[in-house]
C-alpha cells in the first residue's frame, strides 16, 4: 500500500443541510459544490457515500484531488458542522468471538451457563477452545441490521427491558469492490475504508434461556435503534496500512475500558473478508465488523447507565462520543 494520507469522507448536518464531505483536518469541503465531479452521487442524501463506493476507483481519484485543492470549492470549519453515520451499508456482516481475551473474559461472565466449574477451568477451557478454532475452525459471523446505525455523536437511548446494555468498540472495513470467493491473500485489494463501530450488546438478550439449543440471539440482543454508532469518518484503507497493528481504545466517563490492539485478533481482517466472500458476494458499502477486544462492561461488572459517555477512538480513524440515555416509559 502507499504512505497514508491526510484526508477522509464524512457525511455531516450543518446550516445550509446534510451533505457527503471531505475532511481535511479541521476544515470540511462541501461536495455539493462539486457535484459536477460526482454525475449521478446525490451528495445531500444519507446514500451518497455508498454511491461513491459503488465506483470507488474513479471516485477516490477525484476525492484525492479536490482533497489537496486547499484554495477551490466550498470549506467550512468541522466545528460548524456535526458528523453523521458516514455510510448506510447495504449489509452488515458482524464476526463473533474474534478476539482471544475477550471470548476468554466472556465465557467467565456467562459462567453460570456452566455450573460446576470454576473461574480458572472456564479459562482454560474456553482459551484451548479458541487454539484450536485458530488452528481448525473458520470465523463465525452474524448479521446486523441497519437499522440500528447511528452517528457518532448521537445520544443512544437503553431499551427499558434490560438494564444490562453493554459496549464493543470495533474496526470495521468497508467493501469497494465486489468480492466473492476471494483468498485471504488478496482480500484487502476489496477494502475501500476503515471506520469506527461501537457494536452495543444487551448482555441478558444473548442467550435464549428459553431454547438453549438454539443457543444465541443476536437478533434481540444487538438490533436496538441506535446500538451500532458508525463513524465519524470513511477513512481510505491506504491510510491503514496494517490492519493489525491498530490500537482501539474506550474510555466510560473518562476510565479507560478497552484498549487492545488488533493483533489479538483470532482472524485476521483479510481472513474475516475471505471467509464471508465464500458465502455471501461482498458488494460496494457492506460493512464488515471483525469483532471487539476485552473490556467490556461484562468483564467489569459495570454495564451501561443513563447519562454515560462512552469516547470510542481507533488509532488513525477519530473518535466517536456517545452519550447514554434511559429510555422514558408510560
Amino acid at each position: 500500500m502507499s504512505d497514508p494520507i491526510d484526508w477522509a469522507v464524512g457525511y455531516l448536518s450543518g446550516a445550509t443541510g446534510t451533505f457527503v464531505g471531505i475532511v481535511v483536518a479541521d476544515q470540511v469541503r462541501d461536495l455539493r459544490a462539486d457535484s459536477a465531479d460526482f454525475e449521478g452521487v446525490d451528495l445531500d442524501a444519507p446514500t451518497g457515500t455508498r454511491a461513491l463506493l459503488n465506483d470507488w476507483g474513479t471516485h477516490r481519484a477525484t476525492l484525492e484531488r479536490l482533497a489537496h485543492a486547499a484554495t477551490t470549492g466550498v470549506w467550512l470549519p468541522l466545528s460548524d458542522l456535526t458528523p453523521l453515520a458516514p455510510l448506510a451499508p447495504r449489509q452488515i456482516l458482524q464476526a463473533g468471538a474474534n478476539y482471544r481475551k475477550h471470548v476468554i473474559d466472556l465465557a467467565v461472565s456467562h459462567a453460570d451457563i456452566a455450573a460446576g466449574r470454576t473461574e480458572e477451568q472456564v479459562r482454560a477451557e474456553t482459551a484451548e477452545m479458541m487454539d484450536k478454532r485458530k488452528r481448525e475452525g473458520i470465523p463465525y459471523f452474524f448479521i446486523g441490521l441497519p437499522s440500528a446505525v447511528t452517528g457518532p455523536d448521537a445520544d443512544v437511548t437503553l431499551p427499558a427491558y434490560s438494564d444490562r446494555h453493554d459496549w464493543e468498540l470495533e474496526l470495521a472495513a468497508v467493501i469497494g469492490t465486489t468480492a466473492v470467493r476471494v483468498s485471504p491473500d488478496e482480500a484487502l485489494d476489496f477494502v475501500a475504508a476503515y471506520t469506527i463501530v461501537n457494536d452495543l450488546t444487551t448482555r441478558d438478550l444473548v442467550f435464549r434461556r428459553d431454547m438453549p439449543e438454539i443457543g444465541t440471539d443476536w437478533f434481540r440482543s444487538k438490533n436496538a435503534p441506535g446500538f451500532l454508532p458508525i463513524g465519524p469518518w470513511l477513512v481510505p484503507a491506504e491510510a491503514v496500512p496494517d490492519p493489525q497493528n491498530v490500537q482501539l481504545t474506550l474510555t466510560l466517563n473518562g476510565d479507560v475500558m478497552q484498549n487492545e490492539s488488533t493483533a489479538d485478533m483470532l482472524f485476521t481482517v483479510a481472513e474475516l473478508i475471505s471467509a464471508a466472500s465464500q458465502t455471501v458476494p461482498l458488494e460496494p458499502g457492506d460493512l464488515i465488523l471483525t469483532g471487539s477486544p476485552a473490556g467490556n462492561g461484562a468483564h467489569w461488572g459495570r454495564l451501561l447507565r443513563n447519562g454515560d459517555l462512552m469516547v470510542a477512538t481507533i488509532d488513525g480513524l477519530g473518535s466517536q462520543h456517545t452519550r447514554t440515555v434511559s429510555e422514558v416509559t408510560r
